[in-house]
């Protein structure tokens, strides 16, 4: 729906052609922007680039063009402010006026755009009652919001005076949605001014752009039923549209201002058509005329019919209704016959049912015979549809379907590139000439082939420069095959019908006229036209002459200029030689033609052998080369890309390098990698308009200086490496590829490959994937390319996945831990089994062994009850499993989504030997507790849903699938809930089910999901989930609201969610009302008199987890008195009175609880404790922590109870975080001296007497002293595999077990011992995180052995707690130590452990899980990327300094668990097997942790010659220690065979094979491949295997040069440049900082090259070359056997031209000196001009031997 329009005001006579008028309803005066409102607007058009829209008015018959672009702030509050004033009728027109308005000021032929119509009305929310034409409008554009929505404007275009702009607005968006109807301008029945009226805030505004004029006779209903943007071939735009009642094509040009801001609209042409579609592939259009014929255009330039063999042709003299069958001639610019068309690899699919038209040979009959199908009576092509690419429908009459393909410009690459380069620099009218002028050509019927195009390309373009190419030797010769017979000849197609001179020229040219004129029967008729061809080639030259009026003949110089660029640009790409060839001869022909001697010399020294000395010459008249025009940038010196990478090395200025935008984008690549990693000018890459190149464009330049001696500087601003970097990043960046990079040839590749070869060396780790690709190091490829994978869809996963065959495992007994990564862990622990032993201790899904012995005295009644006593006491240890094995199995499985997880049963049947009998606990023998295995099951369920990797894919709808059918597994889904929260795949569930699950009001599922639920929103505060806990905790409802019967575990848990969700936000409601809750009275009615422990407990936990680390900066909360209170609650006193809004609830006192008015510590003091411990965790806050301090009498001792003073020793541990130090000394000092002194020590006997010391108060007080102080030591170091913390808590883990045994053991009470025993064995588990420690393991093991005495249910759960710790995700997570994770552990290993599976009294048992938000991946594995398995790599860690220790190194063998990042600096894969590799953490440990979450697996490659750490421990089988030994018989010594353990790369071995192994009677080439072995040890020990093509092209090109069959001299030239490149003193500073690195460092054989060289050309100079040289210098003509090799000699010592020469007569000069002087400025190297004194001096002999 449209916005405002705005009509401004502008009467200049400038302005006229576009009369705008200044349209303002009602008023004159200043302009003013409206909504669009017209009903007889039609959008017939949209495009998004350029973002514009073609409109109709049906009122006025014409078309507009619109820009669409966002509406400005400022034009917004216009239309807004506007619609306010809007207060009567007079002010704002209605809309049936404004048109009236408008029509009567527009009685002339002036264009009036009127608004648009308002389209809102169309949507059915805003049905208005005005004016019902409203919904009457064509369908066509109905959803215009939509599309208004979907195409972003791409052109902000600057509003000037005089263009009119509309806004469009989308009501999608709209503020009210009732108003929509009751727009400004829309209702002609006054209603807009009902009070309620809004207005629509417009969104899209649209400015004017073109309108078409106006005729007198315009007739009804002419708007356009197809609309496109074409482009001619030279890239001019039209906007094309076809209206069909006149049968009109109209094509307006347009184009963008030159500040890319509008776009300017041209004048109209009409072309007739019926139908019209764009051939968008090669910038034509096709046009159906009313009289049925096909035409070609480009642009509105009429390019030839279209002749399609097997439709008819209509002509012009019968009626349409019956065409002619068509004979061959008829089409004049046809594409190739059908049955070339499906020979080929173009596509023509022939829609209709003719069966006939498959066989391609009655297809060539069709030609000629009428008996085609098309034939039928009255077939005529209807329209033309679906244009794609060059490809098009027709549809023809009788409903078939026809689609063609229109040729391409040109097939071969050449001939395209050349094209495009003159059109860059031809003017626009005659480049469209000249290439419709070859397309006519190069598409008649039976075009060439592709061999033949170019011929036919230069024949073409000769011609149009004014040649007689049939008189002129080189291109009279041309074959073009496949010419059929005279008729389909290729015949010149001309854009008139009438024909001309010109087609009997081509007739006189066709090869048919040559082979006739050559026939006998010709010679004796003597009808031979021209005696020339009987003459010899030199009389040629006398009337060869260039016809002056042709098209191109004012541009041939130009037309050179860019040719010879293009033959630059193809130098740069070996696999284009034959091309070049083909290219010299055209060049040579017009360089010689246009007296360019530079340009002729400079083809000579490239192709000696092709460009004679002399040759035919074609005058050009002397009157007309003054028309001729010499482009501004054409130079008299050829420019050379090779001269000028060489004038680079050699340190000498250089003019810039000329080059065509878009076609010579491999000389920019060379010239500017050469600027930044020669020259070193790091800016050279960055700006656009560089100081190395100048672009070439017609638009005439300002006369460009040629600075010939701006000589480039080194610069040496940066280090080499980073120039090395920037250079290959750069590449990347343009698209540089390997590919790419191998075409290049050997000598101008050299110094990117060198770069290359040091970015190598030491790449960065977080380099994009094309970069590494480039430098050739896959590991870093594949590591990038990973990294952009979405998580869970790499390849990683499939490294690491390991597949266990299913018939190990039985379905009945999966034990849960069949989905671990074995591969990994078999790696991590090699030596022995313990993975198996502890998934043994682990699994609960087989009957356990029930061992009882029966005494005599026992009747089998009893000893059945015995056995299942026996087995009630194993099954408390079962039960206790689950816990662990969820934190050995965390995240190691990725489930199916069609499948339900699964969950492995809770097995407590027992078998007893020696029968195996069954021994169940249901038979009703023995007692057994209610609801038992409620909890287990729960468990069971979390470490099932533990088992899914963060990173799986899972939705709501799985979830939801996993549910069970039997209300019995109703607590494991419970726990799977819970654990789906805990891995963050519970915030895919759909809010619907979450209260789905709530209502069903079952305990656990409740308790599940609230953990669950907040657990995934960690610390974020979300309103929705905070609503759902309030729910479930009376404290945070309103005290009027009802109270809700929440069972007591669940308001448990929706108190920690509430911690979860607040944590470290120091929320202050939520605090205040938790810690009230700490204290909470059991109610009169005794509501909350159960379990109080754990509620108080939970709400410590949570105040903790909100404050979290805050300490003393509670921001806002000093009035609450956090510490004191919760200090009160620690150590007991009066009771505050409550304040708050819950005050009513606590005031009358239980009925049954008497506790007076005093707090009752048992209840409060482990809540408030922890809750200050994390309020001040790391804090190092000493007034808090001495409040926590053990008390140091025995009177107050008593008044503690023994277990807090562990949480307070912990809690005042966890504040003086930096107090703790790991060692048994530091442990000790935190008991208090009265216990020290008189405590007793638990190995002696007797014990010693005293009154007043309480000795069970002193030596309890005293292990739980120690336990909390271990605790605290766990906390500190988890995760971390301190050494020192290790040894510390396994000496008091030993003394704990002794303790047990003891004799004296009861004074301290066996259960308190076993507990301290837990918690110690629990904090070596967090030290040892995921590292599966031996030690550790025995303990374990030990521990899961017991089953008597004191042994219950919380015991086992802690000791195989520790043992999952040990081994967390299978050794692929470890613990971490921020405050978040220290919350989460607090939570999780609460030092008191239930004394039954289902005692929740001290402690939620579900909580127990929450130590999977401590876990985090830190396991690094080293995949080898070419085996793409893990594999064992030398990591080199560095951490940062710390108040504790240096910056230190530490060597590690991955796999291995990293420390925490956050300490480490970097990490470095170390040589000399793998490819170095650094992580710099500096930068940020983001790269680094998304390894890790992806498995951590790190990609390295192996080195040439190396083993794996595997297959070669010690490192002494690799090939390069073999071969250090013996260093100088190393090539002799290296035997292809032994390459495979170098290299994998197919390319070496199969050289190896080939060209390196020694036959039978090898002889003479024993030499050369004695030479191919020893390059190619070079090459792979060195690391260099690009080079081999290198070292082997440069061995070929010397052996040519001593056989003296040069006929080209680029390799020549290439080997020049790799040796300046080695010279250059870029590449000297660069060995200064790396000796004995880099490309050909190690190997003689640069040296042994240039010496060949200089032998072979000196031998050439004293056999006679002397005198050749000396006849080239002096402008002699030379011998024709002497020329490839003089031209060798040229380039190689880069002799100057001989133009160059000083003038002042070189023969008169004396000595060298004066010479050497003369020379100076000629830039010539001095062992050139040694070779040169002595024909300079006229002294025969030459000085150099």
């Amino acid at each position: 729906m449209f916005g405002p329009l705005n009509m401004d005001c502008c009467l200049s006579e400038a302005l006229l052609h576009m009369k705008y008028l200044q349209v303002h309803p009602g008023i004159f005066g200043s302009s003013r922007v409206q909504y669009v409102v017209d009903h007889a607007m039609k959008i017939v058009f949209l495009n998004t680039d350029p973002s514009i829209v073609m409109t109709y008015d049906a009122v006025q018959n014409v078309h507009s063009v619109w820009t669409l672009r966002r509406v400005k702030s400022e034009e917004e509050n216009v239309v807004l402010k506007f619609s306010e004033q809007g207060g009567t009728p007079q002010n704002v027109a209605t809309s049936s006026s404004l048109t009236a308005h408008l029509r009567s000021l527009s009685k002339g032929d002036s264009p009036v755009t009127s608004p648009f119509q308002n389209y809102s009305s169309i949507h059915s929310q805003s049905r208005s009652t005005s004016s019902p034409s409203l919904h009457s409008r064509s369908p066509s554009i109905s959803n215009m919001a939509a599309l208004s929505r979907a195409h972003s404007p791409a052109l902000g275009v600057h509003s000037f005076s005089g263009v009119q702009r509309f806004n469009i607005s989308s009501h999608n968006q709209s503020p009210k949605r009732h108003s929509i109807s009751h727009s400004p301008n829309s209702n002609s029945n006054g209603s807009f001014l009902a009070p309620e009226t809004e207005p629509i805030v417009p969104e899209l505004c649209i400015d004017h752009l073109w309108t078409e004029t106006m005729t007198n006779i315009r007739e009804k209903n002419s708007q356009a039923s197809k609309v496109f943007i074409t482009s001619d071939l030279c890239g001019q735009k039209f906007l094309c549209f076809l209206v069909e009642s006149q049968l009109q094509l109209r094509c307006v040009k347009f184009q963008e201002s030159n500040d890319k801001t509008q776009l300017i609209f041209g004048s109209v042409t009409n072309i007739p058509a019926k139908d019209a579609a764009p051939v968008e592939k090669i910038d034509t259009m096709l046009v159906l005329e009313g009289s049925g014929n096909l035409v070609l255009y480009t642009g509105v330039v009429r390019v030839g019919k279209v002749f399609i063999p097997g439709l008819p042709a209509p002509s012009l003299t019968m009626s349409n209704t019956m065409p002619r069958p068509s004979t061959p001639l008829d089409g004049v610019s046809t594409p190739k016959p059908l049955s070339k068309l499906l020979g080929s690899l173009d596509e023509v699919v022939l829609l209709s049912p003719v069966p006939e038209l498959r066989d391609s040979s009655k297809l060539h009959d069709s030609l000629y015979n009428e008996d085609c199908t098309f034939q039928q009576l009255g077939t005529y092509i209807h329209s033309i549809r679906d244009p794609v690419h060059n490809r098009v429908t027709l549809e023809l009459s009788n409903g078939s379907m026809v689609r063609i393909t229109i040729p391409e410009i040109a097939t071969s690459e050449l001939v395209q590139t050349c094209l495009q380069a003159i059109k860059c620099i031809l003017p626009k009218e005659i480049a469209v000439q000249m290439l419709v002028k070859w397309y006519n050509v190069h598409s008649a019927p039976g075009g060439p082939s592709y061999h033949s195009e170019w011929n036919l390309f230069v024949t073409c373009l000769m011609n149009m420069m004014g040649y007689n190419t049939d008189r002129l030797a080189w291109t009279r010769n041309f074959d073009f095959e496949g010419s059929l017979s005279p008729v389909i000849a290729p015949k010149k197609a001309r854009p008139s019908e009438t024909g001309s001179d010109d087609d009997w020229e081509y007739l006189l040219n066709s090869d048919y006229h040559q082979n006739v004129e050559s026939h006998l029967l010709n010679r004796s008729l003597c009808l031979s036209p021209s005696e020339a061809s009987q003459m010899k080639d030199e009389d040629f030259s006398q009337n060869l002459s260039l016809d002056s009026s042709t098209l191109l003949f004012t541009h041939i110089p130009a037309i050179f200029f860019v040719l010879h660029l293009v033959y630059e640009e193809l130098k740069l790409n070996t696999l284009m030689g034959e091309g070049i060839c083909s290219l010299v001869d055209l060049l040579v022909q017009l360089a010689r033609d246009l007296k360019l001697g530079p340009y002729v010399d400079h083809y000579y020294r490239d192709y000696p052998t092709l460009v004679r000395t002399t040759g035919q010459v074609c005058t050009i008249d002397p009157g007309q080369t003054g028309f001729m025009h010499h482009p501004s940038f054409f130079t008299s010196e050829p420019p050379s890309i090779y001269q000028w990478v060489s004038s680079c090395l050699k340190g000498e200025g250089m003019p810039p390098y000329p080059y065509l935008p878009g076609i010579c984008e491999r000389s920019k690549l060379v010239v500017l990698s050469i600027a930044l990693y020669i020259l070193g000018d790091e800016s050279s890459v960055s700006d656009e308009s560089s100081q190395y190149l100048t672009r070439i464009t017609i638009a005439p330049q300002k006369l460009q200086v040629e600075q010939e001696e701006n000589r480039f500087s080194f610069r040496h601003s940066t280090s080499v490496s980073s120039l090395a970097e920037r250079l290959v990043v750069w590449m990347t960046n343009v698209g540089f590829t390997l590919r790419d990079l191998e075409t290049l040839p050997f000598g101008i590749a050299l110094p990117i490959r060198d770069a290359i070869y040091h970015c190598r060396e030491q790449p960065a780790s977080d380099w994009p994937e094309a970069v590494c690709l480039l430098i050739g190091r896959q590991d870093l490829s594949k590591q990038a390319c990973e990294g952009n994978l979405p998580k869970g869809k790499s390849s990683v996963t499939q490294v690491l996945s390991s597949d266990v065959p299913s018939g190990t495992e039985t379905e009945e007994e999966d034990d849960g831990m069949n989905d671990m990564n074995h591969e990994v862990m078999s790696l991590i622990w090699s030596e022995d089994l313990r993975v198996q032993d502890v998934r043994r201790l682990l699994q609960s899904a087989h009957p356990v062994r029930v061992n009882v012995v029966q005494y005599p005295e026992l009747s089998d009644h009893e000893f059945i009850e015995e056995k299942e006593n026996r087995l009630l006491q194993l099954c408390q240890r079962t039960m206790a499993l689950p816990v662990g094995r969820g934190m050995f199995t965390l995240f190691s499985y990725h489930p199916v989504p069609t499948e339900p997880l699964p969950i492995p049963k809770l097995n407590l049947t027992g078998r007893a030997p020696p029968r195996n009998t069954t021994v169940d606990l249901n038979s009703g023998n023995i007692d057994v507790p209610p609801n038992m295995t409620s909890w287990a099951s729960f468990h069971n369920g979390v470490a099932a849903g533990l088992k899914i990797a963060p990173a799986s894919q899972i939705d709501s709808a799985w979830i939801v699938y996993n549910k069970p059918k039997h209300a019995e597994l109703a607590n494991e889904y419970a726990g799977f809930l819970m654990a789906l929260g805990l891995n963050g795949h519970l915030t895919k569930l759909a809010t619907l089910n979450i209260h789905d699950y709530l209502t069903k009001g079952h305990e656990m599922t409740s308790i599940g999901l609230l953990l669950g639920v907040s657990a995934a929103k960690l610390g974020t505060m979300d309103m929705s989930i905070t609503r759902l806990l309030s729910i479930h905790i009376p404290a945070l409802l309103p005290p009027t609201s009802t109270e809700l019967d929440v069972p007591h575990n669940v308001q448990v848990a929706a108190v920690v969610g509430i911690g979860l969700v607040y944590q470290g936000t120091a929320h202050r409601h939520t605090a205040e009302v938790l810690l009230a809750e700490i204290g909470r009275p059991p109610g009169p009615e005794m509501e909350y008199c159960t379990d109080r422990e754990s509620y108080s407990l939970a709400a410590g936990l949570a105040l903790g987890m909100v404050c979290l680390g805050h300490g003393s900066n509670l921001i806002g909360m000093s009035d609450l008195n956090v510490p004191e209170q919760l200090y009160q609650y620690m150590v007991g006193g009066h009771r505050r009175f409550q304040t708050g809004m819950h005050r009513e609830k606590h005031k009358s006192p239980s009925y049954q609880i008497k506790e007076g008015d005093t707090i009752n510590v048992d209840v409060t003091c482990p809540g408030a404790t922890l809750a200050l411990a994390m309020i001040y965790l790391k804090t190092n806050n000493r007034s808090i922590a001495d409040w926590l301090r053990a008390p140091d009498t025995m009177y107050l001792l008593d008044f503690v109870k023994p277990e807090f003073l562990l949480l307070r020793t912990l809690a005042r541990c966890l504040i003086l975080w930096d107090d703790i130090l790991p060692n048994s000394k530091w442990v000790d000092s935190n008991v208090p001296q009265i216990i020290r002194e008189n405590s007793i020590s638990l190995s002696e006997i007797e014990l010693p007497c005293s009154e007043d010391l309480n000795l069970e108060t002193l030596s309890q007080a005293h292990v739980y002293i120690i336990a909390g102080a271990c605790l605290s030591l766990g906390f500190r170091f988890a995760g971390s595999e301190n050494l020192s913390a290790f040894n510390c808590l396994h000496k008091f883990a030993k003394d704990f077990m002794t303790y047990l045994s003891a004799p004296n053991a009861s004074v301290t009470g066996p259960y308190n011992l076993e507990t301290c025993l837990s918690v110690v064995l629990l904090s070596l588990a967090m030290v040892m995180a995921g590292s599966g420690n031996l030690k550790v393991l025995q303990l374990c093991r030990f521990l899961h052995m017991k089953t008597g005495g004191e042994m219950n249910y919380g015991f086992h759960l802690a000791h195989h707690m520790a043992l999952g710790l040990l081994f967390l995700g299978g050794g692929r997570y470890s613990l971490s130590t921020s405050n978040s994770s220290i919350a989460a552990l607090l939570c999780a290993l609460y030092p008191h452990f239930p004394a039954h599976s289902t005692d929740n009294r001290y402690h939620l048992q579900a909580l127990r899980h929450l130590y999977v938000l401590a876990a985090e991946p830190r396991l690094l594995v080293p995949v080898d990327v070419d085996t793409n398995t893990p594999c064992y790599a030398l990591l080199e860690v560095t951490y940062k300094g710390t108040q504790w220790y240096e910056q230190t190194k530490e060597e590690l063998m991955a796999p291995t668990l990293l420390p925490e990042l956050h300490l480490l600096k970097q990490i470095k894969v170390k040589g000399p097997r793998y490819w170095e590799l650094l992580i710099d953490l500096s930068k940020g440990t983001q790269h680094l942790k998304s390894i890790l979450s992806k498995d951590g697996v790190l990609y390295v490659k192996l080195r040439a010659g190396q083993l794996s750490y595997k297959e070669d421990p010690m490192g002494w089988q690799s090939l390069l220690a073999q071969t250090v030994a013996n260093r100088n018989s190393e090539a002799r010594a290296f035997k292809p065979e032994t390459i495979s353990a170098f290299t994998s790369d197919p390319a070496l071995l199969s050289f190896a094979d080939y060209f390196c192994k020694p036959t039978v009677n090898m002889g003479q080439k024993q030499e050369i491949l004695d030479l191919f072995s020893s390059v190619l040890y070079e090459c792979v020990t060195q690391e260099t295997p690009e080079m081999l093509p290198a070292y082997i092209a440069m061995d070929q090109a010397i052996r040519r040069l001593g056989r003296r069959e040069m006929s080209e001299t680029s390799e020549l030239w290439q080997i020049k440049l790799v040796l300046e490149f080695f010279s250059s003193r870029s590449h000297q500073e660069r060995l200064q900082n790396h000796p004995k690195r880099g490309l050909f460092m190690n190997s003689e054989f640069l040296p042994v090259v240039k010496c060949t060289i200089d032998n072979t050309l000196d031998q050439w100079l004293q056999a006679g070359g002397d005198m050749c040289v000396h006849a080239y210098l002096s402008g002699q003509p030379l011998e024709e056997s002497q020329l490839s090799m003089l031209a060798c000699f040229l380039v190689y010592h880069s002799v100057p031209a001989p133009r160059h020469l000083p003038p002042i007569g070189l023969e008169g000069s004396t000595s060298f000196a004066e010479l050497l002087f003369k020379f100076k400025q000629l830039k010539m190297p001095v062992r050139a001009l040694l070779r040169l004194a002595p024909l300079l001096l006229g002294n025969p002999q030459p000085m150099v031997m």
